[in-house]
């Protein structure tokens, strides 16, 4: 395999599950709804598609729950149910922050349960579709080496910010709803989800991604050492 294959492979491998499980189903949401005209409704029910497929297809073919593609099924629903909601404006602005609470509650219980959701979205971009960072990935979560108590938490904190910042945004935006001028809270809750955004990245990357990175790059390095001093002790 040549190196220009092998940084495609990569690639693929990084950005592969997020433009599956998140760009496809958001990004058709809108296709379908501006570019198309259709409902609310229908435009959630067919971008729900594809995560509903790769949620099955994971339970059948590989026995496993695909989290980030349950997570926006899960979120398609609850936007569905939502969509029902009518009449009053302030009340048409309030249930938005519903996708938000729903994420956020679902990242939270994942947490708990000890399978925090956000990993299989971030991972990509700590191994690199490298083998050796993806193997030293599997001993620091398997708690074989030393860090992967650091590195365990770490990966727990990281959902767990996304968690807290989601439902907090929640609660602004329904607290701005109903005090709020209808008109500035229009455009007031799309600077509150951004906003919230940014600083969901930029607090979870301090706190988790980084010394996660850390983490994994040292445990990689370690195992090349380990593999040489085992080479030269044979030899």
């Amino acid at each position: 395999m040549t190196t220009q294959t092998r940084k495609k492979t990569r690639k693929q491998d990084t950005f592969g599950p997020l433009i599956v499980d998140v760009a496809v189903p958001v990004g058709s949401y809108y296709l379908f709804k501006e570019a198309f005209g259709a409902s609310t409704f229908a435009a959630l029910a067919l971008s729900s598609v594809v995560p509903a497929v790769r949620t099955v297809w994971c339970v059948v073919k590989e026995r496993r729950v695909n989290a980030l593609a349950g997570l926006i099924l899960v979120v398609n629903a609850v936007s569905l149910l939502l969509s029902f909601v009518s009449g009053d404006p302030r009340l048409m602005l309030a249930k938005d922050s519903g996708v938000s609470s729903a994420i956020g509650l679902a990242v939270l219980v994942s947490v708990v349960v000890g399978r925090p959701m956000l990993t299989a979205g971030f991972k990509p971009f700590l191994v690199q579709g490298d083998p050796a960072r993806e193997a030293a990935w599997e001993r620091l979560v398997g708690g074989s080496v030393a860090g992967a108590v650091a590195f365990v938490r770490a990966e727990r904190v990281f959902s767990v910010v996304w968690g807290v910042v989601l439902l907090v945004e929640c609660v602004v935006r329904v607290v701005g709803a109903y005090t709020v001028p209808v008109d500035t809270m229009v455009w007031l809750g799309s600077v509150i989800l951004i906003g919230s955004m940014a600083v969901a990245f930029v607090v979870s990357r301090a706190v988790a991604a980084k010394p996660m990175a850390r983490l994994l790059i040292a445990e990689v390095k370690a195992a090349e050492a380990a593999a040489r001093a085992g080479v030269a002790v044979v030899a």
